[in-house]
């Protein structure tokens, strides 16, 4: 047979399309040519795969021209995991008519094969299996070929068999029901931290119990955990801006299996690897970039193929910037996107990636760039001018401001709230409890919908299917017509007010919601009756 045919599958983004890997091999020049718009890495799969396959003691037909299609030709290709489909393919097509083919052209029928190839014919792990393989799923393919340490990974998806192969002789034993001949194990493409730390593993032992006072903004955390709103935190140093965020991902409740593998994806496309043990992460993520973190790393980009930022790999949970305004402007001006639609789109050159972004992003800033402000202090310690305080405040630009759902300015606890031996402050436990149940009843409401809190649901959609009561809309009417509020904040005042109401077991939000949630929009004192709450009281 002088053409075959393998599939294989390329990433464009979050997006996997299935690639035909068509080979022919025939009389004239010998040479081996690839076309179909390969990258570097690919075009050097044409060293790679003979390499491979001599050393495998296959055959590779070195007296005829060999040319390799990449279909569709005209989708750019990235990446070393065309190996595998590139070698088998020339193994089918160049097989000898006389003798029993090596694999039989229809053990190819609804295979996908990834792996990148050693020159010894063993195979390597590489990033973006679990992608590939749900996307190898929603193409119709049966099976996926996978380096064995990844098959775990793409075990995950549902109604896919797969195959966790060391070499290509395994795989064309495999493909050819033949016995399978021994070779090494496939080590992994990384290794654990050369240095050993807690990292994240330090926010589980992080409690809500431990923080005394803060009535107003431990509401404004419940709330923004109940309905996954964005949130900004202002206050001077040591306020306890970043005590109360580093206590948001226990408040969260455990994702379902469907977001625990959107979130996986996520990982393996910015390069990591499942451990075969791992299993599914469905803890949500809280992920903190330093304020010196470049474009790329926090939105998403990089050099060559085109990787998720950090606001991607919060998908699902939260993403905290610290010293917000510390961030580069490009950083910020670009963080509109995300903060509205729930995605980041990253165009560059001739490749255009979109990666899911549905995360809670949590802003924390001080006064002033030193910290020390305070504006109800008299003896307040500020060296800062006020034209640098003007120009620090500039970096939250309005467009910024009026996408963030709530606003509360924090202050330092007062001593006497510190040593109250009556304070009995609310652990974790309950509150999650809490925000377990508010989040029940938005399953329920958004059963059949494409949507699963609140802050997901459009305006438009919300008004017509969801609406205030009629005191409620006259609230938040006013506000808008006076200025005080834009449209878009008046629908996140919407949002909100369903999430107060959420969290108190009321059927549709009341003037009573409403009003409390028009003072966690524009930061204004929240009501009484907020405050009031038993359990905010310590």
């Amino acid at each position: 047979m002088s053409v075959a045919t393998a599939r294989t599958i390329t990433l464009e983004g979050a997006t996997g399309h299935l690639v035909d890997v068509q080979v022919d091999v025939a009389p004239g020049v010998v040479k081996t040519a690839l076309v179909g718009r390969p990258d570097a890495s690919i075009t050097e799969a044409r060293d790679r795969c003979r390499a491979a396959i001599l050393n495998s003691r296959f055959d590779w037909p070195t007296t005829r021209r060999v040319t390799v299609l990449l279909s569709p030709a005209d989708l750019p290709k990235r990446g070393s995991h065309f190996d595998l489909a590139i070698a088998v393919a020339v193994l089918v097509a160049g097989a000898d008519p006389r003798k029993p083919p090596v694999v039989p052209a229809d053990a190819l029928e609804g295979v996908v094969l990834i792996g990148e190839l050693t020159l010894d014919g063993r195979l390597r792990s590489v990033p973006g299996v679990l992608p590939m393989a749900m996307a190898a799923a929603a193409r119709g393919a049966r099976a996926v070929v996978v380096p064995e340490p990844q098959a775990a990974e793409a075990m995950l998806v549902p109604g896919l068999t797969v195959l966790g192969l060391r070499s290509l002789a395994q795989v064309v034993a495999c493909l050819s029901g033949n016995e399978i001949p021994d070779a090494p194990p496939v080590a992994l493409t990384g290794s654990g931290p050369v240095l050993t730390w807690r990292g994240e593993q330090r926010l589980a032992d992080l409690d809500l119990a431990d923080v005394h006072g803060m009535g107003d903004p431990r509401f404004a955390l419940e709330v923004a955990a109940a309905g996954a709103h964005h949130l900004l935190l202002s206050g001077p140093k040591g306020a306890g801006k970043t005590t109360l965020a580093e206590r948001l991902p226990g408040l969260l409740p455990d994702l379902t299996v469907e977001e625990a593998l959107e979130l996986a994806a996520i990982g393996s496309l910015a390069g990591s690897v499942l451990a075969p043990d791992a299993g599914l992460p469905f803890r949500p993520p809280f992920r903190a970039p330093h304020h010196s973190a470049t474009r790329a790393s926090v939105l998403g980009g990089g050099t060559g193929r085109v990787r998720p930022g950090e606001v991607s790999r919060a998908h699902r949970g939260a993403l905290f910037l610290d010293e917000f305004p510390f961030f580069g402007a490009d950083i910020i001006e670009a963080l509109r996107q995300p903060l509205e639609s729930g995605e980041i789109t990253i165009a560059r050159g001739e490749e255009v990636a979109t990666f899911p972004a549905h995360t809670m992003v949590v802003l924390a800033c001080n006064p002033c760039p030193c910290g020390d402000y305070h504006p109800a202090d008299r003896d307040h310690r500020c060296t800062c001018t006020e034209v640098r305080r003007r120009d620090y405040r500039r970096k939250l630009s309005g467009p910024i401001v009026d996408r963030i759902d709530i606003v509360r300015n924090v202050e330092p606890v007062r001593p006497y709230e510190l040593l109250d031996p009556t304070a009995r402050p609310e652990p974790t436990a309950v509150v999650r409890a809490r925000v377990a149940r508010a989040r029940d009843r938005q399953a329920v409401r958004y059963e059949g919908t494409p949507w699963r809190v609140n802050a997901d649901v459009p305006g438009p959609v919300l008004r017509e299917r969801w609406p205030l009561t009629d005191e409620g809309q006259r609230l938040v009417d006013a506000r808008v017509l006076d200025g005080a509020l834009t449209r878009r904040g008046g629908t996140r005042v919407h949002r909100l007010a369903w999430t107060v109401a959420d969290l108190g077991g009321v059927d549709r939000p009341t003037a009573r919601e409403t009003e409390a949630a028009l003072g966690l929009r524009t930061g204004e004192p929240l009501p009484a009756w907020v405050l009031d709450r038993p359990e905010l009281a310590s």
